[in-house]
């Protein structure tokens, strides 16, 4: 009886500063990856260029051609209009905008690719391989720079009609006097409050107002006043430092209640580079407490007793895992 070949899929997840490529089986096991510069400041050319040795790299470390890959998953950030292939006026990535980005891919490539919002396939990541498999409903939150959503509902991705669905960013938690959002345009809205920008910002302003800390002495240094640096002082025992975190703990949880009150998901998680060290640190667990506490405070008693509210697995390969995965769900062999 003949042996039937193996199912392979592509992932692509494009980021301002690095593309990452990764190729799956049809279960969402990692076969081989690597990552690449964007080169966002040179030109279209010179990303597509770095995409497509990346995705020659990764084949050869299994020694396989592109004939073998079933299917490609583009995972690019917003806005963009996804039913079209199309990418719109991106912020982070000037030299890709208003570009046809599927079609060019797979004549690049010379294989069907699908494109997806990058947050969007980072959630069908935890959703397809991660913590959150096969959940009926299920949410992530990435948190870092800004703060980008992804939701899965019975398998499928929630799009909406004009490819702007999940933007929980973007919900407004205050109304009267918001803060305006680090990149300007907006007020009021979580990532206003809850992004490393935002978090940096806050430490910034009590430490200038003369609160005490040893984060003091990075005030002023360029680039050494991180969340990772707050996270690691806070570790170290500074009050003003731990305060700062679950501040963001605070405004999370606040925005949890609201996606919990519009759709009742059965698991939200929290990934991207902010998240304090997960449960492998103190302040990680403090952050997780500190979120499901104000979610216990604020949101509807069954809810909140029942959406198991977690960090996610996947941490850097959600996007790439996840595009692959809705690759293999809209060309299944």
């Amino acid at each position: 009886m003949s042996r039937q070949p193996a199912t392979r899929y592509l992932g692509i997840d494009v980021g301002g500063t690095n593309i990452k490529v990764g190729l799956t089986d049809d279960q969402g096991q990692v076969l081989a990856s690597t990552k690449v510069d964007t080169d966002i400041e040179e030109s279209l050319e010179a990303g597509l260029k770095n995409m497509t040795q990346a995705v020659k790299d990764v084949l050869s470390r299994i020694n396989v051609s592109i004939n073998d890959v079933t299917a490609i998953g583009l995972a690019c950030p917003g806005p963009m209009d996804i039913k079209a292939g199309r990418l719109l006026q991106l912020a982070n990535l000037p030299t890709w905008r208003n570009v046809n980005i599927r079609d060019i891919v797979a004549e690049r490539l010379g294989r069907p690719v699908i494109l997806q919002n990058d947050a969007n396939a980072a959630a069908y990541g935890e959703y397809w391989a991660g913590a959150a498999r096969n959940a009926e409903i299920m949410a992530l939150i990435t948190l870092g720079t800004g703060i980008g959503s992804g939701v899965v509902i019975k398998g499928e991705i929630l799009e909406g009609a004009h490819s702007h669905a999940a933007e929980y960013g973007f919900m407004i938690i205050q109304t009267d006097n918001g803060r305006e959002h680090p990149g300007g345009g907006y007020h009021g809205v979580l990532e206003s409050y809850a992004s490393s920008r935002a978090l940096i910002l806050r430490a910034v302003h009590r430490l200038q107002s003369g609160d005490p800390s040893t984060l003091s002495n990075l005030l002023g240094k360029k680039d050494e006043l991180t969340p990772l640096a707050i996270m690691q002082h806070a570790e170290a025992g500074d009050v003003l430092a731990h305060e700062l975190i679950m501040e963001v703990a605070r405004y999370i949880g606040v925005g949890i209640v609201s996606m919990m009150h519009t759709m009742n998901p059965e698991v939200i998680l929290l990934g991207g580079a902010m998240t304090f060290g997960q449960l492998a640190t103190r302040t990680g667990r403090d952050f997780l407490a500190g979120i499901k506490k104000e979610v216990k405070d604020r949101a509807f008693a069954i809810p909140a007793a029942r959406t198991r509210i977690d960090f996610a697995q996947l941490g850097g390969s959600a996007g790439f895992i996840g595009a692959a995965g809705w690759a293999a769900k809209s060309f299944r062999a």
